[in-house]
């Protein structure tokens, strides 16, 4: 696991517990608060879990899976509903995906504002294995061993959360310039030109062009000239000799040359 996909998915996963945890506190009438925990592996399955997708569309795709445990599931459902620990797994279902569904519209919200619009959608499922996805832990307290709520991340989100984050950092970045990087392509030659002006012509005048003829630039004469870089200027100044060659003496640099490899 990248160290990007980890901290992309980590950071979705405190949204969703955030998102969770305010629904579930409201429902219930007290704090839910839930925390994210690493879970290598999922823990050993005592007893039928309830289980969950999220399905996200928008500026993220995919779908994370979701599986409550006992004891906190049927405590919590009791709190919910008023139903007692011994009520039937298809009531609980009802019951615990009305909660996480009300819990979906904070969670878009959150989404939103990182990475643009994202819709979720949330469905009851039974008997998947999971295999091979990547595991996250949302327990309600950390002092126990075992995690109350898993969450499972298929490939499309993973990869669709890493690229997002990493545009995002790109964009927190701002361009910064990091010398370090240039270092490497020094020696790198690159084709410059000089360009004293430039004019529009219609492909007729272009045919018509013969030995003598004269165009007309859209630059005075006592205007700079520009050095451009793949077509960029990246200075300006006045046109010399230099042992009979065209030259540039250098009279303005608009921006930074270096801003010019920055993405």
């Amino acid at each position: 696991m990248e160290n990007l996909n980890k901290v992309a998915i980590h950071e979705f996963a405190a949204d969703l517990a955030a998102a969770v945890s305010a629904s579930l506190g409201q429902a219930i009438g007290s704090p839910w608060p839930l925390e994210v925990v690493d879970a290598d592996q999922a823990p050993v399955k005592r007893e039928q879990p309830l289980q969950f997708s999220l399905k996200l569309d928008g500026r993220l795709h995919g779908q994370c899976f979701i599986e409550f445990y006992q004891p906190q599931l049927s405590e919590l459902v009791a709190k919910l509903s008023g139903l007692s620990s011994e009520t039937a797994p298809e009531d609980q279902t009802k019951v615990l995906a009305a909660a996480i569904s009300s819990s979906t519209a904070e969670l878009s919200q959150s989404l939103t504002a990182k990475f643009g619009e994202v819709s979720c959608k949330v469905d009851s499922i039974s008997g998947l294995a999971f295999g091979g996805m990547y595991v996250v832990a949302l327990a309600p307290d950390t002092t126990g061993s075992d995690a109350s709520i898993l969450l499972y991340f298929d490939p499309q989100l993973m990869d669709a959360l890493a690229a997002a984050n990493s545009d995002e950092g790109d964009s927190e970045k701002g361009g910064r310039f990091n010398p370090a990087n240039l270092k490497l392509v020094m020696d790198v030659e690159l084709n410059v030109s000089l360009r004293f002006g430039q004019r529009q012509l219609p492909l007729r005048d272009v045919l018509e062009l013969s030995s003598g003829s004269v165009v007309e630039l859209d630059r005075l004469v006592d205007e700079p000239v520009e050095l451009l870089l793949d077509g960029k200027v990246v200075a300006r100044g006045e046109a010399v000799i230099v042992d009979g060659n065209y030259g540039l003496r250098v009279t303005e640099i608009p921006q930074a040359v270096e801003t010019h490899f920055m993405r």
